[in-house]
């Protein structure tokens, strides 16, 4: 289901509408950044609904994330270049996206933000390499051409989907890990010992001394995942070590630790562990690549090789590399007293994870591909795309908009800009412009020079989210809430975003410094629900617990229940002020839905959209609370609260919540008054004379 606006109303201040003829459409959903050359920074406001003057917008529109989906099982690329399905990755893990820089795009590390699940009609996207993916139509991945698509739109004019022979990019479908089975630990064991092992045994007998043979084994490694599993695995065939530090670190090298064993059935077990076996089996050969490629393996520019003087061990290399349909070359490196031989992998980026992934080695600082270009040499071209039914989707934000999907780029978010005070209209231009007002800073440092500014109240924002995900890259809010602490200048900020976490810090040098205040907006306590209405915000759990983090490092913190939409989410208002409270706000406030102008076209479609059964009850609830005749009221003193038994009903449930939580606190920071004493203070002018004290 694709949940944008899929019209464009009438825009009030033109005096011509846009209409596109039969076929043609409205443009595709793509991001347009512009640029607001505007000469301030703040607006005023005289409504007494609203409990501030001031407001700072940085941006006009929103960046959230999207409603594209993946099959949970899909397998996504973790920062350490292992894999994890969709359902399992959790808010924070490191994982791969792209970044672009030029006219290339670059594998780059980046966190979840958010994760979440839905019911959406599934497609099997099969590529020619035989990569499968199962995505919703909406879902987009990165071709040659650009993001595109799975599905078209009704109307195919409309966005670029994926035809057959597009080409995806990214490295192919990620290869199963092996299990670690006993014989993939013996082969494990294996090339890892006769890499980096020493086993050795010593006859001291003498005719005085009789017999006297000592036995060692030692492994010391500088990569403790490899000694790790090494000493586990060992444990698991009934070799007992004990571990100790072999080298400090100096100047150029790393600290080395190291396992040991000097008994002489350790001795004997180890032997016979690394003794080469006749016929090993796949699992055998799969444990031996991966302990030798720990312990002689490198990948550096571009290039994966295994180095070894044993030819024994340069040959089982290769045989096993070939069992498994690597394509790989032996080049002699000749040097005294014996030359030095390794195993080049050939087949670049594709292969070199097909054997991570084949091989499971257990040093993850080997797999770092961030900065590297995003090219393959699979055939990653579509061979066909079917309905699958309908399925339980999973869908992750990330810091990057993308993630690596099964070896290919997969897009998550995409914009929902601004509106028709910009001469664009509410529907499709709402989802396709995003304007950025990239030197607030600078405006707003004038406008606190001004003699005429008195220090009131700044709200952060009035009109759009000022910690959508676009301000991740710009910090735009961040340079202007920088200015309001230099400034001592009170200021409150109200997001649903959980990237106001990113500024704690800020926000707790503002509440020591000047009079500070946020609202977390939440109209939801269920996910679910959530997603289908606002699909593109953080989910409801998430953001409670950017309450908590909040409180937790003492920021003062409210929730903002909004908006709250009659017949739709008025039943979870109770939960919401309940769970915000557990979760350390001190604070509430609400406003009924708004529905000025052509939102209220918008809205419409949207509601019909996502809740074609219940649409007209919502619709006539939230009449009931506008007159009984209109979708909204602009008046004065009911515009925020709307009126009518239902809307009484709303406020009084509110109102005697609030009080039960103790959520009624006089917000100072947060009320409109202008006898409110200011901590705004302009800090000294720099000047380049020496002060004589």
């Amino acid at each position: 289901m694709d949940r944008r606006p899929v019209s464009n109303p009438l825009v009030r201040f033109r005096d011509l509408a846009v209409a596109y003829d039969e076929g043609e459409g409205p443009p595709p959903a793509k991001v347009t950044l512009l640029e607001d050359q505007s000469r301030s920074i703040l607006s005023s406001n005289d409504s007494p609904d609203v409990g501030f003057k001031w407001s700072a917008n940085p941006y006009r529109g929103c960046l959230h994330a999207c409603s594209y989906c993946l099959d949970g099982e899909t397998p996504i690329l973790l920062g350490d270049g292992r894999a994890r399905r969709l359902v399992d990755v959790k808010v924070g893990d490191e994982i791969y996206g792209t970044v672009l820089e030029g006219k290339y795009r670059y594998y780059t590390r980046t966190r979840v933000l958010d994760h979440w699940a839905t019911q959406k009609l599934a497609y099997r996207v099969l590529l020619a390499d035989g990569t499968e993916l199962i995505a919703s139509g909406d879902h987009r991945f990165l071709s040659d051409r650009g993001w595109k698509y799975v599905m078209p739109a009704e109307r195919p004019e409309q966005r670029p989907f994926l035809t057959p022979n597009n080409n995806l990019m990214g490295i192919g479908a990620l290869a199963a890990g092996p299990a670690e089975t006993d014989d993939y630990k013996r082969g494990y064991l294996c090339g890892m010992i006769r890499g980096d092992g020493l086993l050795r045994r010593y006859d001291y007998s003498n005719r005085r001394r009789g017999t006297d043979i000592q036995y060692q084994f030692r492994l010391a490694l500088a990569d403790l995942e490899a000694l790790a599993r090494s000493k586990r695995f060992l444990g698991d065939l009934a070799v007992q070590t004990t571990e100790f530090q072999f080298a400090a670190a100096r100047p150029g090298y790393r600290p080395m630790q190291a396992v040991r064993a000097n008994s002489r059935g350790a001795f004997e077990r180890v032997s016979e562990l690394v003794t080469w076996v006749e016929t090993p089996s796949d699992d055998w050969q799969l444990g031996f690549l991966a302990g030798i490629f720990d312990a002689e393996g490198s990948r550096s520019q571009h290039v994966l090789r295994i180095a070894n003087m044993d030819q024994t061990v340069i040959d089982r290399t290769v045989a096993a590399m070939k069992r498994f349909a690597f394509d790989a070359v032996v080049e002699t490196i000749k040097r005294e007293p014996r030359p030095m031989f390794t195993v080049r992998l050939r087949g670049g980026l594709s292969e070199h994870f097909r054997f991570f992934h084949t091989t499971g080695p257990a040093v993850t600082r080997k797999w770092n591909i961030a900065g590297e270009a995003i090219k393959t040499g699979k055939d990653l071209r579509i061979a066909s795309i079917e309905p699958v039914g309908m399925r339980q989707l999973f869908d992750i934000t990330t810091g990057t908009g993308d993630f690596i999907a099964n070896g290919v780029v997969s897009h998550n978010c995409y914009a929902r800009p601004t509106h028709e005070y910009l001469d664009m209209g509410a529907g499709t231009d709402f989802d396709t412009k995003i304007v950025v007002k990239r030197n607030a800073p600078e405006l707003l440092r004038e406008t606190f020079d001004k003699k005429s500014w008195k220090g009131e109240l700044v709200m952060f924002s009035g009109v759009t989210d000022c910690y959508q995900a676009i301000e991740r890259d710009l910090k735009i809010t961040r340079a202007c809430l920088e200015v309001c602490l230099e400034y001592k200048n009170p200021v409150s900020v109200i997001s649903k975003s959980a990237l106001v976490e990113r500024d704690i810090d800020l926000f707790v040098a503002l509440a020591k410094e000047a009079r500070f205040h946020i609202h977390v907006s939440l109209a939801f306590s269920d996910d679910e629900m959530s997603r289908s209405i606002e699909p593109w915000a953080a989910s409801p759990s998430r953001r409670f617990k950017v309450i908590e983090r909040l409180a937790k490092a003492g920021v003062p913190v409210g929730v903002m229940v909004a908006p709250v939409i009659p017949g739709v989410n008025d039943s979870q208002m109770v939960t919401v002020l309940e769970r915000a409270a557990d979760a350390g706000a001190a604070t509430a406030g609400w406003v009924l839905l708004r529905l000025p102008h052509s939102v209220k076209q918008v809205f419409e479609e949207r509601i019909r959209d996502v809740m074609p059964l219940s649409a007209e009850k919502v619709l006539h609830r939230i009449r009931e609370t506008r007159g009984g005749e209109k979708l909204y009221d602009s008046s004065w003193h009911t515009r925020g609260r709307g009126q009518g038994p239902y809307a009484d009903t709303i406020a009084m449930m509110f109102d005697t919540t609030i009080k039960r939580l103790g959520l009624d606190k006089r917000d100072e920071d947060f009320d409109r008054a202008d006898d409110q004493p200011t901590t705004f203070r302009r800090p000294e002018p720099k000047t380049g004379q020496l002060s004589l004290f």
